[in-house]
């Protein structure tokens, strides 16, 4: 005999709160919802997008209808996607009393379909799924961001900002050089102090004086090149007040420790401080992960191989590190994180120093860490005298 079984609902679970989706745009914020006493029925809402009244005067009567329906007062909790919007959402959610997670989009599975369905409705129901799965503990359903507090996610925007400068102060000497090589000028550096001088005794390569209107492009570039130079003078004064601030504190700081160390200057120890060594790791692997630079195995039966650094975690972090790795050889060529890499080079016949110094990236962040967190000194690394 057959057991004839009864039809399965679209969602099996024993609901203890009122779990919300957030699909967020420009114009239009789209609410998904399931409530206890609504037949496990999702349900769809929209708000015009920055109206937090609207948002919160909606869940009010979510919670209205499922205390109608059940006589209970029920708990809210919210997920949306990390993006554009930053994170002002769900610190104000919080603040209110209402629970709210913050995922990465890139860690939702998603069918593999060449034409999948794509719209707001169906991405906010796999949100709101997503946000179950998580709330019952089913491990790797997903990544949640660590949201920065307000003075972290500031702190931060100082390194980030002279990065952006320092990428438009190479565009601007870059274009000047291109302009004069034109001419046959191969000898001019925007950068010095007599940029202007020089370019008043510039002759072109046929023995002539730069024609005018080259010459007037050249002076307006200059112009906003100074501007960018005196830009970062200003970020790094800022920096660098930051981090004299935090030499008062009883508690050493990490950007404070960092700096003990000799081949780690004020920039790379104040990304390491604002980009990672903020928030806790629980092993080696997390940090490793947090930069992406964790290994990416791929084993399917008999195929194992390894494909490389996963590149999923910060990458002003990663860049970063990898420059300090190459530095770290140079100034601090006894310890034994470069004798490692060195035997490692030369077991390869002087190949892979690429793949070698990522995998150096790696060791030094997680010694890195270690010192920061516990104090551990990197063996063999020269500290800076007083």
């Amino acid at each position: 005999m057959f057991k004839i079984e009864s039809p399965a609902t679209a969602i099996h679970t024993n609901l203890a709160a009122i779990f919300i989706s957030i699909e967020l745009s420009q114009s239009t914020w789209l609410i998904t919802s399931l409530s206890p006493g609504n037949g496990e029925k999702m349900s769809t809402h929209s708000v015009a997008a920055g109206n937090m009244a609207g948002l919160f005067d909606l869940l009010s009567k979510l919670r209205e209808r499922s205390r109608t329906r059940t006589g209970h007062s029920w708990q809210i909790i919210s997920i949306q996607e990390a993006g554009l919007d930053g994170f002002w959402i769900h610190r104000t959610l919080q603040d209110n009393g209402i629970e709210s997670h913050v995922v990465d989009p890139a860690s939702i599975a998603t069918p593999r379909r060449h034409r999948r369905v794509k719209t707001d409705r169906v991405d906010g129901e796999a949100l709101l799924r997503v946000l179950m799965a998580y709330k019952r503990g089913e491990p790797r359903i997903c990544s949640m961001v660590r949201v920065p507090s307000a003075k972290e996610e500031d702190r931060r925007r100082i390194g980030r900002e002279r990065k952006t400068l320092t990428v438009e102060r190479v565009a601007h000497v870059n274009r000047i050089k291109c302009l004069l090589f034109s001419q046959g000028i191969t000898d001019y550096e925007p950068i010095r102090k007599d940029r202007r001088q020089r370019l008043e005794e510039l002759q072109t390569g046929d023995g002539h004086r730069l024609p005018a209107h080259m010459k007037a492009q050249i002076l307006r570039e200059l112009d906003r090149l100074e501007l960018v130079l005196e830009q970062i003078r200003v970020v790094e004064d800022e920096r660098d007040a930051l981090i004299a601030a935090q030499t008062t504190e009883e508690k050493p700081s990490p950007v404070t420790m960092l700096l003990e160390i000799k081949g780690i200057g004020a920039e790379f120890a104040n990304i390491l401080w604002s980009e990672c060594f903020f928030r806790q790791f629980n092993n080696r692997r997390q940090v490793a992960a947090f930069a992406g630079l964790a290994p990416t195995p791929w084993q399917s039966g008999s195929i194992d191989r390894e494909q490389g650094v996963s590149k999923a975690g910060n990458p002003r972090l990663r860049t970063a590190l990898i420059q300090m790795s190459w530095l770290w050889l140079r100034h601090q060529p006894n310890s034994t994180l470069a004798q490692w890499f060195k035997a490692r080079v030369e077991h390869s016949g002087g190949r892979m120093k690429k793949s070698a110094v990522t995998a150096l990236a790696r060791k030094l962040l997680v010694a890195l860490w270690k010192y920061t967190t516990s104090g551990v000194v990197i063996e063999g690394a020269i500290m800076k005298t007083a």
